[in-house]
């Protein structure tokens, strides 16, 4: 499913949201994330960390694993946003956990990861750009 111009802009602003959520006293960079269903639903997450920092989780990973828990399994794209102190001043992409978490629950050739410093100010990448030579479900078959 290609991703329509009329679902970018409520699925960046939807990431700004879960930004405002971010739990991170320890780092200050707030991160948000809001994953499209295939059927038009959107998850939000943020990140939350962890004194003892190896329990944190990421936005990505917070979303996903909400729409998996709530029995979503088809995914079409995800918007990304961070920055500290309030601010989006440059680009955020997923660490290599949560691109090897999409890798899990979706197609590497269709899914978007919309990278958001503003409303007007994004980029889209497929998973595949992002995660190249990556290891997924079907490696396995």
């Amino acid at each position: 499913m290609e991703l329509l111009k009329q679902q970018e802009l409520p699925l960046i602003k939807a990431c700004m949201e879960a930004r405002e959520k971010s739990y991170s006293p320890y780092s200050h960079f707030q991160v948000g994330a809001a994953l499209l269903t295939k059927t038009g639903k959107i998850y939000k997450g943020c990140n939350i960390e962890n004194a003892a920092y190896t329990p944190t989780n990421c936005a990505e990973r917070t979303a996903f694993f909400h729409a998996v828990s709530e029995g979503e399994r088809d995914f079409a794209a995800i918007a990304i946003c961070g920055g500290t102190k309030g601010e989006l001043t440059a680009y955020t992409a997923p660490c290599g956990v949560c691109r090897q978490v999409m890798m899990e629950f979706c197609n590497q050739d269709t899914f978007r990861v919309i990278l958001v410093k503003s409303e007007k100010e994004y980029e889209i990448y497929m998973l595949k750009e992002l995660m190249p030579f990556g290891f997924g479900p079907s490696d396995l078959q």
